[in-house]
């Protein structure tokens, strides 16, 4: 039988404390929430390795070193409401939901999405809403969102993300230049977007993500 209690503690010990990552929220999710579970079966036993769970079809679960340093440069508070992009099974969103007064996760995989909305509630993350939509359109129904996570990387940002943002809120992105990724924290003041290098990390740019060719005659 894996004890999980126990890898977890050690993913904490050896891949978040290490990473910089000191702010306490942020460490009691990421040793709270159960990664195993919201992972695949067959990907169990990979869940606590230091890198992406690859879930196939271009999309993983961010590695907890690049998940939790996004989280703590974020600096989600609880009276936030968050918007969480490609939440998958909904690990990051049971982690966010943790910290934050709730969280809208965007997952456009039905099958994944209808696992995330069980997987949820079995694990105590009432304060979350799964709705399933293309991840370039985000959820604006439910916002404007103080704070929006994409979990994967990007490209460009669709500017119908960034209309979601209220003014004064904030977005951690990873963008993908050729092999080289930066994660980039996005603040919104006056409509208009400031992006500050936060830190390197890398993952697989989500469909719909991508830099549009410009077109030339």
């Amino acid at each position: 039988m894996t004890d999980y209690a126990a890898r977890r503690m050690m993913m904490v010990d050896t891949q978040v404390r290490p990473a910089d990552v000191t702010k306490f929220p942020v460490i009691d999710a990421m040793l709270s929430v159960p990664r195993e579970a919201f992972v695949p079966r067959a990907m169990r036993e990979a869940a606590y390795v230091g890198e992406n769970v690859d879930l196939g079809g271009g999309r993983v679960v961010l590695e907890p070193r690049t998940l939790a340093k996004m989280l703590d440069v974020l600096d989600i508070r609880g009276d936030e409401l968050v918007l969480d992009i490609g939440s998958a099974m909904g690990y990051s969103s049971a982690v966010i939901a943790r910290m934050a007064e709730a969280v809208v996760a965007v997952e456009e995989d039905e099958a994944h999405g209808a696992e995330a909305q069980s997987l949820l509630l079995e694990h105590g993350a009432d304060n979350v809403v799964v709705h399933t939509a293309p991840l370039t359109d985000g959820a604006a129904e439910h916002g404007p969102y103080d704070v929006i996570v994409v979990q994967g990387a990007v490209e460009e940002v669709p500017t119908v993300l960034i209309d979601q943002i209220k003014d004064g809120g904030r977005i951690a992105c990873l963008f993908m230049e050729g092999a080289l990724g930066a994660v980039r924290i996005g603040y919104k003041s006056g409509g208009k977007m400031t992006w500050r290098f936060a830190f390197n990390a890398g993952a697989p740019v989500l469909k719909g993500f991508q830099k549009q060719a410009a077109f030339t005659l």
